[in-house]
């Protein structure tokens, strides 16, 4: 079930938050949930399937006011019955389901991985809550996923940041030795791969994302830090006292661009301020 609702409070102002009548007119919701809470669908409550099975998702929209656009990430419907009645599509990436309305999606899952479910309306997923998790576990599927994951921003051009100060050439590699520099490279590289999880401001998204703000979790390992971009992360863990338990994919990037976007990170938003640099990515890696 998909609902929106309408708070005093802004989305993750803790503490009990009265109904905004005010905001509800506007349709100005501040979360956008799936079964009622952050987090509902993800982590240890995510929904699950094998590979080679046909998943049937029963969707409910609540509202009181939006309509969902209801997808799955990674995924097409084989089928989707329209308000769960006789009406049969086929084919589909993204079904509409208005407010008191409900379908019926389905399709086979053919590979392993996470899928996401969102309201297709994106930021709603990122920033007000609509996210959940399809795990899928099996055999790998070559013919459908390669294996290999790059998590960043289509560029039609080149967008790279100007590079001003100091460098030298380390295998192959241009290394950043100014500060100034990292930073503005960093800063490119975040916004490439990190933004759309982590947030202009490294505040994540409660329940969902942790954040990089003030991150007692980044701020105690910058070792442990530089393996979860390279490697990726998943399992459970705690960052400001709230538990977190989505996956982190690995990144694509080149030790250097991890030493620069890590960087800029612990550069801002009321971290240590340490500079990582090439050789630190080596040492942790190793």
């Amino acid at each position: 079930m998909q609902g929106d609702f309408y708070t005093e409070g802004n989305f993750g102002e803790p503490g009990l938050q009265a109904f905004d009548m005010n905001k509800a007119v506007e349709e100005d919701a501040d979360y956008v949930l799936f079964n009622g809470s952050v987090g509902a669908l993800t982590g240890e409550n995510a929904i699950h399937a094998e590979v080679g099975e046909t998943v049937r998702l029963f969707v409910g929209n609540g509202g009181p006011n939006l309509t969902s656009a209801f997808h799955v990430i990674g995924e097409i419907f084989d089928r989707v019955l329209m308000e769960g009645g006789n009406l049969v599509n086929e084919g589909l990436g993204t079904t509409t389901i208005g407010p008191g309305a409900a379908a019926i999606v389905e399709f086979k899952v053919d590979a392993p991985g996470e899928l996401v479910l969102v309201d297709h309306a994106i930021f709603r997923a990122f920033n007000k809550g609509a996210l959940g998790i399809l795990e899928v576990s099996g055999p790998e599927n070559t013919k459908v996923f390669s294996g290999q994951i790059e998590e960043k921003a289509y560029q039609p051009a080149e967008t790279k940041a100007p590079i001003d100060g100091d460098k030298v050439e380390n295998e192959g590699e241009v290394i950043i030795t100014s500060l100034s520099d990292k930073m503005e490279k960093g800063k490119t590289i975040y916004n490439q791969t990190c933004f759309a999880c982590h947030g202009s401001t490294g505040a994540g998204i409660a329940g969902a994302f942790p954040p990089l703000a003030e991150s007692d979790y980044l701020n105690a390992d910058v070792h442990r830090a530089i393996k979860a971009v390279k490697r990726g992360l998943s399992g459970e863990i705690t960052v400001n006292g709230n538990a977190y338990n989505s996956m982190m994919p690995p990144q694509n990037l080149s030790d250097e661009d991890v030493a620069n976007v890590l960087t800029y990170v612990y550069n801002n938003w009321g971290n240590n301020k340490t500079e990582v640099t090439h050789e630190m990515v080596k040492e942790a890696l190793k």
